[in-house]
């Protein structure tokens, strides 16, 4: 595929929901009704970390299962070798919880949407000119709203800002106020073990409160 066409599903689903749903510890055997039950609340990003069961099974059947509006992809994603494994499923997302360069130029090789992890604004900087299509704002806790806002005033504009962790219906608030693309949501959202039905709730809860805090661009 070609990196426009992807870059175009990519802002497609973000202008859709900009919520990635982080499903650590999804099994093979649970991926599927949980990932179709977000799919039907409207979710568009899916991240399934490679600390999780057998994960490039899961994210193998949820690409295959998935219409070609949702992204799949991994989460933790920590080294080249990694890369490549998940580029060999189908998937179209790498998430990372750093910003190492060598990672992120191996995703952009290898096809994939890459979304690194930082905390800084050197570190920010760093990830964008390695190719990041997007920043995954990490640990949402340490580097709250006026911080982003901060980088932000200094960033590319349209640089997409994710705050990741910690981040539930109650505190989205802030972060879109100052600024941010959208969120990953974690154990919020799924926790090991969770049905597709528990998951649904969670995911209803997360969209109204995104829809009734989003602020207008």
């Amino acid at each position: 595929m070609s990196d426009s066409l992807l870059q175009a599903r990519f802002d497609a689903a973000m202008a859709a929901l900009p919520l990635v749903a982080i499903l650590r510890g999804l099994t093979p055997q649970d991926c599927l009704p949980v990932c179709r039950a977000l799919e039907a609340t409207g979710f568009r990003l899916m991240e399934i970390p490679l600390n999780s069961p057998e994960p490039f099974d899961s994210i193998a059947q949820v690409r295959a299962a998935m219409p070609a509006e949702v992204l799949v992809g991994a989460g933790t994603v920590t080294s080249v070798e990694a890369v490549a494994q998940l580029a060999q499923t189908g998937a179209e997302l790498a998430v990372m919880p750093h910003a190492d360069t060598k990672v992120i130029r191996a995703a952009k090789a290898a096809g994939l949407l890459c979304v690194p992890g930082v905390a800084t604004p050197t570190e920010a900087f760093a990830a964008l000119e390695a190719g990041a299509d997007a920043l995954k704002i990490f640990p949402a806790e340490l580097v709250g709203p006026a911080a982003i806002r901060a980088m932000r005033a200094v960033l590319p504009k349209g640089t997409r800002l994710l705050p990741v962790g910690g981040i539930s219906p109650a505190t989205m608030a802030p972060f879109l106020e100052a600024g941010v693309a959208g969120f990953g949501l974690g154990s919020a959202l799924y926790r090991p073990g969770d049905s597709a039905e528990t998951v649904a709730g969670h995911a209803r809860d997360f969209v109204a409160a995104y829809l009734g805090q989003a602020v207008p661009a």
